[in-house]
């Protein structure tokens, strides 16, 4: 999902933007000479997200930094762990500082918290995805930390899956005039989704054999009833109302995937720090 390519436009941008026309603190403190080392350490438990970023932010400053890791994405890390060491020309590692941070904060916070919410589905075959819900120009970062944090990845954006919802439903007169113009004219490999949030709605989406049927803001026992009445002829997504104390009962359901905004735009920031 990120390549090497894709992260160092990315990260160049994000430097033009922090450092501007020079970093004037620290130009002034330091000489192209100096030297410092430091680690990088989190206080707090999570899961480690992001470390082929955080190094790129120092290496496009400069080839002489050196960076030591001693976790790589998607293990477990504990308040006090030792993450990496770093070292070299001081002016730059102070230069990239926030801007290295920004990201691996940021990226292991997502993947901590979709961590959480796959674990309290337990033992129970649905799956946590994410939604488009996403920082603009950051999607990519956000659903590789899904993905790192245990989750699974819903459409990237809108050309990779047909999605039907209720405002397309009321444009196009009925649910099945939506889903016959789609099947005219989407590609074979394209799938269609539809939002449903009545019983009525599913047994239409069955009937036009929609791939995907969204159960959204269903109680559980609707949910239940639903299941059964799809019955493996699509795969079955709920949506709405989905935290970390609802996902078990969700799952328990039987539905297939389970779509939350909440692992990504609620996902606070990992607290991970340079220390000198």
């Amino acid at each position: 999902m990120l390549n090497k390519f894709f992260i160092e436009e990315h990260v160049k941008q994000a430097l033009q933007e922090d450092i501007g026309f020079g970093d004037i603190t620290t130009d002034y403190l330091t000489s192209e000479d100096d030297t410092m080392s430091c680690t990088l350490n989190t206080r707090v438990d999570g899961i480690f997200c992001g470390r082929d970023v955080f190094e790129t932010v120092f290496k496009i400053l400069s080839d002489k930094i050196q960076i030591k890791f001693y976790f790589k994405d998607g293990d477990e890390i504990k308040k006090g762990d030792k993450i990496a060491d770093i070292s070299g020309p001081a002016r730059y590692i102070l230069m990239g500082e926030r801007t290295a941070l920004n990201y691996v904060q940021r990226m292991s916070g997502i993947a901590t918290e979709t961590n959480k919410y796959q674990k309290a589905i337990g033992e129970y075959k649905a799956k946590i995805v994410d939604t488009r819900k996403t920082t603009p120009c950051f999607r990519a970062f956000e659903k590789y930390s899904v993905k790192i944090g245990g989750g699974a990845l819903h459409r990237f954006n809108l050309s990779d899956c047909a999605m039907i919802k209720d405002n397309h439903i009321k444009f196009s007169g009925s649910l099945t005039r939506a889903v016959e113009r789609l099947k005219q004219n989407i590609s074979h490999a394209h799938k269609i989704e539809v939002e449903c949030d009545t019983t009525e709605q599913v047994k239409e989406a069955l009937a036009c054999g929609v791939d995907i049927i969204m159960l959204d803001n269903m109680t559980l026992m609707k949910m239940k009833e639903c299941v059964n009445l799809i019955d493996g002829k699509a795969v079955v997504e709920a949506s709405g109302n989905v935290n970390l104390d609802t996902v078990r009962d969700i799952a328990s359901t039987g539905v297939d995937i389970i779509s939350s905004s909440a692992i990504v735009a609620k996902a606070p920031t990992l607290d991970l720090g340079l220390d000198m």
